[in-house]
């Protein structure tokens, strides 16, 4: 994949765009379909303070745009594009800071989750900020991972919002399910939790046998609607998006910008080679 041509057609199809502009060009169009959305400045792994403040700074900004504009949107955000690696306590003062904005104004701010050197570290990080700003923080949880069902009872006490999603990483077997039958399995065991639990529940999947499997235990337990999601990548199974929204469900939309678009999809790429196909048949269905 280049900058250029096929590249550069698949960057503008998954990724808003590259300043703030375009982000909430996009999440106006979101809202005006019936969704809301979650908005990612690309960007991980910072190597200095100064870009983790930079980023920082583009949330703050983000955020401000989101509620003069009267916008239906929160923030999704990685701790190491806010220091992680070089700061551990920096980082937090700079989650927190955007955390409280997002409160301040009704919205919420969700961690995603990075790989598994991070995944405790986020997990904490979300505790923390949950007793601080209740009902203003989540974070991403990863089916894949023989640890989430023990992370996910540690944010069900703290009353942290869960957005559970099968996993973009390519961990290693002693530590994650590697096939996608045991995946998918342990997604639906933990979306099971999750449906009779009090947290704020997100399911983030473009799978229609779970999404069916997510309806199926709702209408069963009878879990009351504004109490979950239903949550998809921007330009991703667009006509799935669309009959759920017509179905009254609550979807929201991720919505990433930013220059650092194309280190965002070709990293992607590497770290699970079947995203080439998953990408490009997203292309060809619309």
């Amino acid at each position: 994949m280049a900058t250029g041509g096929l590249g550069r057609k698949v960057a503008l199809r998954f990724v808003a765009g590259e300043d703030i502009d375009h982000a909430i060009e996009a999440i106006r169009a979101i809202n005006e379909d019936g969704a809301s959305a979650s908005v990612d400045y690309l960007g991980e792994n910072v190597t200095d303070l100064e870009q983790a403040k930079a980023a920082a700074g583009v949330y703050l900004a983000t955020l401000d745009r989101i509620t003069t504009e009267g916008l239906s949107a929160g923030i999704s955000a990685k701790l190491t594009q806010l220091g992680l690696d070089i700061d551990g306590s920096h980082a937090f003062d700079l989650i927190d800071g955007i955390v409280a904005r997002a409160a301040d104004i009704r919205t919420s701010v969700t961690l995603d989750m990075e790989d598994h050197r991070y995944t405790e570290r986020t997990v904490e990080t979300a505790v923390r900020l949950g007793g601080s700003h209740p009902s203003a923080v989540g974070v991403a949880i990863q089916a894949c991972l023989h640890r989430t069902p023990a992370d996910l009872e540690r944010l069900i006490e703290a009353g942290v919002q869960v957005r559970l999603c099968k996993g973009a990483y390519l961990e290693p077997g002693e530590i994650a399910y590697r096939r996608r039958s045991e995946v998918d399995a342990a997604f639906a065991r933990l979306a099971n939790r999750l449906i009779i639990s009090q947290s704020y529940t997100m399911i983030a999947s473009h799978d229609e046998r779970l999404i069916d499997h997510v309806l199926k235990q709702v209408a069963r337990t009878k879990r009351a609607p504004g109490t979950y999601e239903f949550q998809m990548l921007f330009g991703v199974r667009r006509e799935l998006q669309r009959k759920l929204i017509a179905q009254g469900y609550r979807l929201r939309v991720y919505v990433p910008f930013g220059s650092e678009w194309y280190p965002y999809l070709t990293r992607r790429i590497a770290e699970r080679p079947a995203n080439v196909r998953f990408f490009l048949e997203s292309l060809a269905r619309g």
